[in-house]
């Protein structure tokens, strides 16, 4: 099997409110969090400012609270900064898929084996 693409785990969680969370929200907080903007983190990721936006919005909707907060712009220019909630999700999720990679190497060697 060597030099062949090798199976990889995504993880994305499920919620009971029917949301999910998964690594394109994770990875537009991580940008909020280390540019200070929505927009900063948007074009970091390559994608619109309204995309980044509703990501934004979606993770607010499926915490039941915000996971950004937004400082409106004037001279200060603005800014977003995460909340308890946001930087709380962030290494949760980052914990928990550090977990499952840890694990993903041996279990889809198993499931996939062509033996």
């Amino acid at each position: 099997m060597t030099g062949e693409p090798t199976p990889r785990l995504s993880l994305r969680i499920d919620l009971p409110n029917g949301q999910r969370i998964g690594p394109g929200k994770i990875a537009v907080l991580e940008a909020v969090a280390e540019t200070g903007s929505i927009s900063a983190a948007a074009r970091k990721l390559g994608m619109s400012y309204r995309r980044a936006w509703l990501l934004v919005e979606a993770i607010g909707e499926a915490l039941e609270k915000p996971a950004v907060e937004t400082h409106t712009g004037g001279s200060s220019r603005g800014g977003a900064v995460l909340t308890d909630a946001g930087r709380a999700l962030v290494t949760g999720y980052r914990a928990l898929e550090a977990r499952c990679q840890a694990e993903a190497p041996d279990a889809l060697k198993d499931v996939f084996s062509n033996d």
